[in-house]
């Protein structure tokens, strides 16, 4: 794994990282992409819609597989990662950076703290 001890770790396998302003950026995790195989497409949820903890927030389509991608956070969707549509492949190529899924506003930031931080999220793969 790459150096991600400033991200948080859902045990659906979605990351979360907390960018300081009360919204958090949201993506899968390398082993989910590396589970998933080579992905031909992402759905992505509709800014301003409402999530809740453990709620669809997106569907990711590989040759092997669909996985639903699950909120790790309740609030509002602020941003998409638009260029998912013309290259889902980025989340192979950059799972922890440019293959982010979606932001969030956080509507309870209490929630961050149930999450898991990068040891044991890699404990809980191994």
């Amino acid at each position: 794994m790459n150096n991600i001890e400033n991200l948080k770790f859902t045990d659906t396998h979605e990351w979360v990282l907390d960018n300081g302003d009360g919204t958090v950026t949201v993506g899968i995790t390398e082993h989910a992409q590396e589970q998933l195989g080579d992905v031909v497409f992402v759905e992505l949820p509709e800014i301003g819609q409402e999530v809740g903890t453990g709620d669809d927030l997106s569907l990711v389509e590989s040759v092997k597989a669909a996985s639903d991608i699950y909120a790790p956070v309740s609030g509002e969707i602020v941003e998409v990662n638009t260029a998912l549509e013309e290259a889902p492949e980025t989340i192979n190529l950059s799972a922890f950076e440019d293959g982010w899924i979606v932001k969030v506003k956080l509507s309870e930031p209490a929630e961050l703290d149930d999450l898991m931080s990068a040891s044991a999220y890699q404990a809980s793969i191994e």
